[in-house]
């Protein structure tokens, strides 16, 4: 059994746009459910939505952005933020679409949604989705799946609550709340299991994901400092040169995604491979709450009988 948890409708993906009038509507009706629209007029306001991580996607008018100035203002937007989907949208055919098509291309748009198509909104919808951002997180639970496959179900329901961002799981306290036990009784098992504390694994899950984002050069170290929701820059900093011994801007130079999880692997997975896939980190604080939950039922019951 694999446990999962459903984005909650508050949580859809945002996604910036820059459109026509009269695609505004069209597009906001697709996406109900699915995303949600923040529309702008200008590339500087896109731009600012992605520095302060309130969008996951762009979404620009093939026909909005036919001029060459505006073509070569959004090349902008992907060379900074090469992670973020940026998709073209067509929803009509004029004399200067093909060129502006081709100009996107050459800006270094990769998507194309032909909405006058059948299956175009469908399609629209499971782009502008794919949040690449994220998908480290997809990557380190499928490698460590095989890693520690056989593993007890709640010793793998950790692993995927860490590698779960949108849980906001950025101390032991919440992590333990998200988990429904008690932080000393989490941090008691892995050390009496031998294993690395639970706090190191939920600061480097932290780091392999802001490695990640840190694949965007338009965001600063404060931009995703403030995205992974660290009290300032500093402390992320800190945090950094604690675990690394390196500092925040040597990190986002010598590690992306992909190296950032290699080495969480290294040290906290491979060495304990045996030990992790007999390890269950919940089932004694289970029984505890059983247990107590009985001797609460005989007291109710001894009391009663007095």
């Amino acid at each position: 059994m694999r446990f999962s948890h459903e984005i909650p409708a508050r949580q859809l993906t945002p996604v910036a746009t820059m459109l026509l009038p009269a695609e505004r509507s069209r597009v906001d009706a697709a996406g109900e459910g699915f995303y949600r629209t923040v529309h702008r007029d200008s590339i500087e306001d896109v731009i600012g939505d992605l520095r302060a991580q309130r969008v996951s996607a762009v979404l620009v008018s093939v026909t909005r952005c036919g001029a060459e100035d505006e073509v070569s203002r959004f090349s902008r937007i992907i060379r900074e933020f090469p992670r973020v989907p940026a998709v073209a949208l067509l929803t009509q055919f004029e004399v200067g679409t093909p060129r502006a098509v081709l100009s996107l291309g050459h800006s270094g748009i990769r998507s194309l949604v032909d909405v006058r198509q059948p299956n175009g909104w469908r399609e629209l919808r499971e782009v502008l989705m794919r949040d690449r951002t994220r998908d480290i997180e997809k990557i380190a639970l499928a490698q460590l799946s095989l890693d520690l496959a056989g593993a007890p179900d709640d010793c793998w329901r950790f692993f995927e609550t860490i590698f779960q961002p949108r849980l906001k799981t950025n101390t032991i306290r919440t992590l333990s709340a998200e988990l429904r036990v008690v932080p000393s009784t989490l941090m008691s098992r892995f050390f009496r299991a031998q294993l690395p504390a639970p706090k190191q694994y939920l600061a480097m899950a932290r780091l392999t994901h802001a490695a990640r984002v840190f694949e965007n050069p338009g965001l600063s170290v404060a931009n995703v400092a403030n995205h992974l929701e660290y009290s300032s820059p500093q402390s992320f900093g800190r945090h950094v040169r604690t675990l690394l011994a390196i500092t925040a801007l040597e990190f986002r130079h010598r590690y992306d995604g992909e190296g950032m999880l290699h080495r969480f692997r290294e040290e906290l997975i491979l060495p304990f491979v045996t030990t992790l896939r007999m390890f269950s980190p919940l089932k004694e604080s289970l029984r505890w709450l059983t247990g107590s939950v009985m001797s609460r039922r005989s007291l109710h019951t001894t009391d009663q009988r007095k």
